[in-house]
């Protein structure tokens, strides 16, 4: 790309005792919610550490939605989206393989109906779920990796459904990821519902910064910036200051809950499980 071959360029480039900084735009998606908002701060964060050039971060006009993201990347109309990964995506761009919520978007804690609570007491092991149904987008990629536990799922294509099939028992639980089912629970407030308070259930389910694979300056770059965070603690620092996840962290009490790993199938090998800096450790919470 015409921008970051000027980036380049310029890197090697001084006059004399002074160095002349690139002013570079970052294309990416209008950030209008909160979790928007902090993955674009994390963009910001890895950019912020390279001091040979200026950003100017230049959003769409409209929030789009995960297939319009990928379609004007693969365009080049953009420089920069975040997607939960999967193997397909890894292959057609570039990843920065850093988790951005450190793993925390694959705990899932589940909305159940109203006076159920005992059942899910009751449950002990992974094999005791497996005794019951949840609810999933059949769509999903959280559904093929329920299946592939042998975790029994009812499906249906429609997003808003799934509350409506909860409140009539055509299953008993659906998994949200933990910063979800508290404000979805206020949006249905004529359903009987409510959110379990026990369990939690684990799979590795990273969310990345994706560049195209035409752009591997734009890709070191960030990965660069992203090691340095890691290591002077700042990633660390502006992840637990956000405010949703401070929130997310205080409603889901997830050190207190019973815990169940299951695998993610959908997932590279070159997942990056041997860091330990990169991944949430509820046992510290």
């Amino acid at each position: 790309m015409k921008r970051l071959a000027v980036l380049v360029a310029l890197l090697g480039l001084s006059y004399g005792s002074v160095a002349w900084a690139a002013n570079i735009e970052i294309r990416h998606n209008k950030a209008e919610s909160p979790k928007e908002a902090y993955q674009l701060s994390v963009l910001q964060l890895a950019l912020s550490y390279d001091k040979a050039n200026q950003y100017q971060y230049v959003p769409t006009q409209n929030t789009y939605s995960q297939s319009k993201l990928i379609k004007e990347l693969e365009n080049q109309h953009l420089d920069v989206i975040w997607l939960g990964t999967t193997q397909e995506y890894e292959q057609k761009f570039i990843p920065i393989r850093v988790p951005l919520y450190k793993g925390l978007l694959g705990h899932r804690v589940f909305i159940i109906r109203d006076g159920e609570q005992g059942t899910f007491s009751s449950v002990t092991s992974l094999d005791d779920l497996r005794l019951l149904k949840a609810g999933q987008g059949r769509y999903w990629a959280d559904t093929q990796i329920l299946s592939h536990a042998n975790i029994p799922v009812i499906t249906t294509s429609k997003y808003p459904n799934l509350f409506y099939m909860l409140e009539g028992a055509r299953f008993d639980y659906f998994p949200r990821g933990v910063h979800e089912p508290w404000a979805e629970i206020n949006a249905h407030q004529d359903l009987p519902l409510t959110v379990e308070q026990d369990l939690l259930l684990v799979y590795p389910l990273p969310a990345y910064l994706f560049v195209h694979a035409n752009n591997p300056q734009l890709a070191a770059v960030i990965t660069k910036g992203l090691e340095q965070a890691l290591s002077d603690g700042s990633f660390d620092k502006q992840f637990y200051a956000n405010p949703m996840i401070k929130q997310v962290l205080a409603n889901a009490n997830l050190g207190a809950r019973r815990v169940f790993k299951i695998n993610n199938p959908n997932l590279s090998e070159h997942t990056p499980f041997s860091d330990k800096r990169l991944w949430l450790d509820i046992s510290v919470l």
